[in-house]
């Protein structure tokens, strides 16, 4: 099955089975990963070790990037979801009754790891599902769904460990789970067509990421630096709250108000790159994420933070999807899960790394100082940006992109 033609579909017929499952399983994800470190805690973990396995979560995202291609291009987005539904289902329920700190570690690399197969198998499935024409409008509402669920998640959690504990949190986990997989059994399988072209002309992993290095390099490069500005954001705001000797519940208010204004975003963004190309999203994104970080060191009360956090949720929700967009644009339709995996994996190498250098920058510097040398690598890596993103879009006003910028 191939995506329909421009004239014949409507976003809205494949909406439940689209983006259903993405806010499920965020929902789920949403819920519990907030108070993992103080389930650690619990079972008698120090604050390092508790952070240490907060990070596992990443761990098991970068270590599943490739695999999760390879997983996909031999059965399938449909069936990948299935297994990343069953087995994150697993890892919730093994997280929530962990009796000690070895195995809640284990099942937290587990749910890392299900959580990429199911975020690439999600892209796949809109690449299949959707015609290029609102291929920009699609992608950036799976990722606000993943924000909607991700402000649903804490919401709903907050409610049953009032009720019944932290250990609860990751019960609504697995319902999450187990109701995303039986909203996954009735999604179509699409993409039948290009597996089976692919295992006519079989190719390793290494193989098809090496006739793509230039991308990779490139746009790839970019891609690894707007995923690493997102995560640096998330680590560094709470760090910056806690400098200025704010409380927990203002610094929960301070993301809960930035949530909100990235969810308004998603479909705006979406609706700017379709008709006015990449570019004129990707660079506003980066731009905003790190005029933020510039700005920060400047803060020194809640309501100066949080005009500063509007500013980097602004950025971050006209971002919605564009690295999702991107990868789709430069897919090839022969081996293209493999190749996504290696486009998952520049993200996941930002997410990861991000963090890392502000734990390194502040510890040579000050928080401030890493804050402003992070800001100028951001201004830094917008110029690399919007040279790459234009020449994709001016690629793609010629002809459809298939895995090579000229």
């Amino acid at each position: 099955m191939t995506a329909p033609a421009e004239g014949e579909f409507r976003l809205r017929s494949v909406a439940v089975a689209a983006y259903g499952p993405s806010i499920l399983e965020s929902i789920g994800y949403g819920a519990s990963i907030p108070v993992l470190p103080l389930l650690a805690r619990q079972l008698g973990a120090s604050v390092s070790e508790a952070a240490f396995v907060a990070g596992l979560l990443g761990l098991g995202q970068l270590a599943m990037s490739l695999p999760a291609g390879s997983l996909i291009a031999r059965f399938g987005e449909r069936q990948a979801m299935v297994f990343a539904a069953v087995v994150g289902a697993v890892a919730a329920l093994s997280a929530g009754l962990a009796p000690n700190i070895e195995l809640l570690a284990g099942a937290t690399v587990l749910t890392g790891m299900t959580w990429s197969v199911f975020m690439l198998a999600r892209q796949g499935f809109m690449i299949d599902a959707v015609p290029a024409h609102l291929r920009a409008r699609a992608l950036s509402a799976l990722g606000g769904s993943h924000r909607i669920g991700l402000l649903i998640g804490p919401l709903l959690g907050s409610v049953v460990i009032a009720h019944w504990g932290v250990r609860s949190a990751f019960g609504l986990t697995f319902v999450a789970a187990l109701a995303a997989l039986l909203l996954v059994l009735r999604v179509p399988d699409l993409g039948v067509e290009h597996r089976e072209q692919s295992r006519g002309e079989p190719a390793s992993m290494w193989r098809v990421l090496a006739a793509h290095r230039r991308v990779l390099a490139t746009l790839g490069l970019g891609v690894l630096a707007i995923s690493g500005l997102r995560s640096i954001r998330l680590a560094i705001l709470p760090l910056w709250a806690d400098h200025l000797g704010l409380p927990p519940a203002q610094v929960s208010l301070l993301f809960a108000i930035g949530s909100g204004l990235e969810i308004v975003m998603f479909y705006p963004a979406g609706w700017v790159m379709d008709h006015f190309g990449r570019v004129v999203v990707a660079v506003p994104t980066v731009v905003g994420l790190a005029v933020g970080l510039l700005l920060l060191p400047l803060t020194s009360s809640f309501a100066s933070l949080m005009l500063v956090t509007l500013v980097m949720a602004l950025g971050n929700g006209l971002g919605s999807g564009i690295v999702m967009t991107l990868g789709a644009d430069t897919a090839p339709v022969l081996h293209r899960a493999k190749y996504l995996g290696g486009w998952r994996l520049c993200g996941d190498l930002g997410s990861g790394g991000g963090p890392l250098l502000i734990s390194v920058l502040a510890a040579a510097l000050s928080l401030a100082g890493a804050a402003l040398a992070l800001g100028a690598l951001g201004l830094t890596a917008a110029g690399w940006i919007a040279y790459w993103v234009g020449r994709l879009d001016r690629a793609r006003g010629r002809r459809p992109m298939r895995g090579s910028v000229p």
